[in-house]
C-alpha cells in the first residue's frame, strides 16, 4: 500500500504517519516513508509519502498512490495526480463549491478515483467544541470506515491507544468513533 498524506502545518500529518507506521510494525510489515515539512511551522503545505510492503524508495511516484488522505481539501486536490487509477481519496471538505468544478470531476471520473468526503470542521465544531487538534484522528476514523485494506478499526484503535498522550486519549477515541460513523 502506498499512501500520500497532505495538509497544512499543525494538522497532525506526522502523527497520522506515526499511526500508520506503528500499525505496519504491529503486523511485521516493512515500512518506508518520507515527510516533507516545508513551511509546516507557518501553516504551509505538508506532505508525507508512506509505503507499507516491499518497496525500495520512500517517495510515491505520480499515479501510484493507493490512498490520498487530505486534511485540507485544497492540498488534496493539488495532490490528486499521485493517485493511481481507482485510488481512494479521503478528504476533509470545508467548501463544497470546489467539488462542483467540472474539470475536477472529469479528472476524478477519468481516473476512477473513489472520493470519501468528511466535513471535519463541522463535526469538530458540534461534537468537540471546535477542538481542531483532533482532525487527524477524525480523518483516520473516516479512512477506516472506507474499507481501506489494512485499516481495520479495532487495530487502528489499539495503535491509537498506545500513541495518544494520556491526557488526550479519551478525546482521541471519541473523535475516532465520530470519524468511523461520519
Amino acid at each position: 500500500m502506498q499512501f500520500i498524506i497532505v495538509g497544512i502545518g499543525g494538522q497532525g500529518i506526522l502523527f497520522t504517519s506515526k499511526i500508520l507506521g506503528n500499525l505496519a510494525i504491529s503486523r511485521d510489515q516493512n515500512i518506508i516513508g518520507s515527510e516533507v515539512h516545508g513551511m509546516a511551522q507557518r501553516g504551509g503545505s505538508v506532505i508525507s509519502h508512506f509505503k507499507i510492503g516491499d518497496h525500495k524508495s520512500p517517495l510515491v511516484k505520480t499515479g501510484e498512490a493507493d490512498v490520498l488522505i487530505a486534511f485540507d481539501q485544497d492540498e488534496g486536490i493539488r495532490n490528486l495526480p499521485f493517485l493511481k487509477n481507482g485510488g481512494i481519496f479521503v478528504v476533509n471538505v470545508h467548501n463544497d463549491k470546489a467539488f462542483e468544478n467540472k474539470n475536477l470531476n472529469d479528472y476524478m471520473t477519468s481516473k476512477s478515483i473513489i472520493c470519501h468526503k468528511l466535513y471535519g470542521y463541522r463535526i469538530l465544531d458540534t461534537e468537540m467544541d471546535g477542538k481542531y487538534l483532533f482532525l487527524n484522528v477524525l480523518i483516520m476514523g473516516k479512512a477506516c470506515a472506507c474499507g481501506i485494506n489494512g485499516l481495520e478499526p479495532a487495530v487502528v484503535r489499539k495503535v491509537l491507544e498506545e500513541l495518544a498522550p494520556p491526557k488526550f486519549l479519551s478525546d482521541n477515541l471519541k473523535v475516532f468513533d465520530l470519524g468511523l460513523n461520519a
